[in-house]
């Protein structure tokens, strides 16, 4: 129990021991009553994942197919509503009032705060201040920067997880027309990790479950993953495996207050009662164990089915599986003292996990980016996959894996080619139906796409939405980067980060948001999203835009690509006025989309086949589920050194910051904090409460000690040798260089640090 504390602006409490409940449904609605307003926030929440209504613009946790509560949302969305739909704008008067130098000493949530961007506007080589510019106009210089390229490899084309399919699809239609595949996403730095895993593994890379099979699951396992603040309508379909008898097991760091118990703010147990208490057992492993952890988990199978217990499933293994021999051979050959001392769970924990998966028939792993954001982590991915297959636990109703996206339809923008590596196969159908030369060779991600801003490669940076530097680590190199691109722009609903640190000329289109109508000369427009179970679900906007001349982000791409490429045979502004001349083009380009306006007319919406969970079909390269041998990886330090790793509060959704509070941690006022173990700070000299600089060592690097400033130590309970900040504020302490294999992904949660007194001014 950690005493109350308060530190100037900053009041420390103890964790709290159950999510959501009433302080949930009081938070909600005063983020809608305040930005919104009574009667059109109230009207708003009423249409928030409806059949009718709009998809929430937060996570992308899904909707029960084909039915809906009628709160059908959570409070995180209540907030990401609230801060879409807000009344406040940003206008040209507020450019001319405000220096970029002074919005540079802002904070990201006073950014925020400002409202909603409603006048497109041009930032000129050596000028202060930004200043308004025509649709036509920044349109137009748009295009001849990008006609007057010399290749079009020197540009790139980066997606936020907000865009639509029709969106994301007509994006890289346009820019593969231009002439390249540099397509980064966001899901770069978040799950790419899993789609390589997975793709290896199993052959797909998404989930492979849907709502109900959670809902019926014998067993979740769940991995690196804070649900009540990053995903909290999982809690109710957690609570309804958990009533049908479901055993969850938390692994994580931190032992996160929405895994503990849930109040469901619908039921009266849930405003007046205990709720329902959730994990039955909390594993609290060392940041980066999790592949001593899974490979003792699946030793102990092994051993338990070897010493006579009918543990694995021996048919699944043969008919669909490769690899096993040398899977059991590693694992068996590996020692129990390697894996108590780098996974930080004793052998005693671990067999405890055993248990319950033993006793399970079916079982699901969940994760998030506590898995995806390490140098290995495709072995974490490829480790959960082999620990499911071991018990058969693919391809069969209530079992497999889970990865749970942050962004509401950032897998859906994958499924629409936004990848620097598109398939062959999606290629040649882009080709044959839009008739043109596809480019084949592979693009920029997100880390080679600040690689070669530094190296002067890249002279044009387009955002279709997101915040690109303040998302990346080393803000410092993007920075510098992108000062020697000619050109940025953004296109944007809210003011961010990624508006200050531009090219040498920048512009800011605002677009329209997911809550609001989009009207073209066809009519009303509907747009669709994939959610992290694969189900594409249709979303209504139902407020009049923030200014009337708003353009969506179809119609912006739309003319922007009519304006570049004036020759080729897609008539552009025919897809801009009729959305549904899109969705036919998506379906014959992408496998599933079939009938696609037919089906989401009539149903409104519809799931995607998966091999895996469909057929029991494996498209790897041996055509069947892999076992991987991977090693331990050696996550001890010296003396004096910790392994930190970046996280999100509850008032947060990505580097969108609504408050400065995070209430499920007891923090309250300010984001400058460190968890670390209590004995950690004491064994280092320092005290709770004190503030602290941290340091970050890359001894391979050119620059080997990286500085964040002024972090006030707060005692919690995290496995000794680890600590935890906030994301994106100690981005900076990671640099470009410190990558997942394979991936490519930001290893934000994987960083040697140390504690150092504060040169920092004194914070008042």
């Amino acid at each position: 129990m950690t005493d109350k504390i308060a530190i100037k602006n900053l009041t420390v409490d103890s964790p709290k021991e159950w999510a959501a409940g009433v302080p949930a449904v009081i938070s909600a609605y005063q983020n809608v009553l305040s930005k919104v307003g009574p009667i059109e926030g109230t009207k708003l929440l009423f249409k928030l994942n409806q059949l009718e209504g709009f998809d929430c613009p937060g996570c992308a946790w899904p909707d029960p197919l084909h039915k809906r509560a009628t709160f059908e949302f959570c409070e995180n969305g209540a907030k990401a509503v609230a801060d879409e739909a807000t009344s406040k704008r940003v206008t040209a008067d507020f450019f001319a009032r405000y220096s970029v130098d002074e919005l540079k000493s802002k904070t990201d949530r006073w950014l925020n705060d400002q409202g909603r961007l409603v006048t497109p506007m041009l930032l000129k080589q050596g000028a202060s201040h930004y200043e308004p510019i025509s649709w036509e106009q920044g349109l137009d210089l748009v295009a001849a920067y990008l006609n007057e390229l010399d290749s079009p490899h020197q540009a790139a084309f980066y997606t936020s997880g907000r865009a639509s399919n029709e969106a994301a699809f007509l994006y890289q239609l346009f820019v593969r027309q231009f002439g390249t595949n540099n397509l980064p996403d966001c899901s770069n730095m978040c799950h790419e990790s899993s789609g390589v895993g997975l793709g290896e593994t199993i052959g797909v890379g998404k989930g492979t479950v849907s709502l109900e099979d959670l809902e019926h699951s014998e067993a979740i396992f769940i991995f690196g993953q804070n649900p009540g603040s990053n995903h909290p309508r999982m809690l109710g379909s957690l609570q309804a495996a958990k009533r049908r008898g479901a055993k969850i097991v938390a692994i994580n760091p931190l032992d996160e207050t929405g895994l503990k118990r849930f109040k469901n703010p619908q039921e009266v147990a849930g405003v007046i009662g205990q709720g329902t208490a959730l994990r039955d057992l909390y594993l609290p492993i060392k940041i980066n164990g999790d592949v001593a952890l899974l490979k003792g988990l699946c030793r102990e199978l092994i051993e338990r089915h070897d010493a006579g217990q009918a543990v694995l499933d021996t048919e699944f293994i043969a008919q669909y599986c490769h690899g096993f021999a040398e899977f059991k051979q590693d694992l068996l050959t590996t020692s129990w003292v390697d894996i108590e001392l780098l996974s930080g769970l004793n052998k005693a924990q671990i067999q405890q996990a055993a248990d319950i998966a033993c006793a399970s028939k079916k079982t699901i792993c969940c994760w998030a980016m506590g898995m995806t954001q390490h140098k290995n982590a495709v072995a974490n991915i490829q480790l959960m996959c082999n620990f499911l297959m071991l018990q058969g636990n693919l391809g069969k109703p209530g079992a497999g894996v889970c990865p749970v996206r942050g962004h509401s339809n950032v897998q859906g923008d994958r499924t629409m080619g936004i990848w620097e590596k598109p398939a062959t196969d999606f290629l040649d159908k882009l080709e044959q139906h839009y008739a043109f030369i596809a480019p084949r060779d592979e693009g920029y991600d997100a880390i080679k796409t600040a690689h070669a801003m530094q190296q002067a490669k890249l002279k044009v940076f387009f955002a279709l939405g997101g915040n690109f530097y303040r998302a990346m680590p080393d803000h410092e190199a993007i920075e510098a980067g992108l000062a020697q691109c000619e050109l940025s722009v953004q296109v944007s609903t809210k003011l961010n980060r990624s508006h200050l640190y531009t090219a040498k000329n920048a512009i800011i289109f605002p677009t329209l948001g997911r809550t609001e109508i989009d009207r073209q000369t066809s009519g009303i427009q509907t747009v669709t999203v994939e959610n992290s179970m694969g189900v594409v679900q249709t979303s209504h906007g139902k407020i009049p835009p923030a200014k009337q001349d708003l353009k969506s982000e179809i119609a912006i791409i739309a003319e922007l690509a009519a304006k570049v490429l004036p020759h080729s045979k897609t008539n552009w502004l025919a897809l801009r006025d009729d959305y549904t001349l899109i969705r036919d083009g998506i379906a014959q380009v992408v496998p599933g989309f079939a009938d696609f306006n037919l089906r989401i007319e009539q149903e409104g919406e519809f799931v995607l086949p998966n091999p895996v969970r469909d057929q029991r079909k494996f498209n790897t390269a041996t055509n069947k589920a892999n076992f991987v041998v991977h090693p331990i990886n050696d996550t001890s330090l010296p003396h004096g050194y910790l392994m930190m790793m970046t996280i999100r509060s509850h008032d947060q959704f990505n580097t969108t910051i609504y408050t400065d509070n995070d209430r499920y941690r007891g923090i309250d006022g300010s984001r400058q904090v460190l968890f670390v173990n209590a004995l950690d700070i004491a064994a280092l000299g320092f005290k709770a409460g004190e503030v602290v600089d941290i340091h970050s060592h890359w001894p391979n690097e050119q620059q080997t000690t990286r500085k964040a400033q002024g972090f006030t130590l707060v005692e919690y309970a995290i496995p000794q040798g680890c600590a935890a900040s906030y994301y994106p504020e100690t981005n900076d302490l990671i640099p470009l260089s410190s990558v997942a294999d394979k991936s490519n992904t930001p290893a934000y949660k994987s960083v040697v640090i140390s504690l150092h007194k504060t040169t920092s001014p004194s914070r008042s």
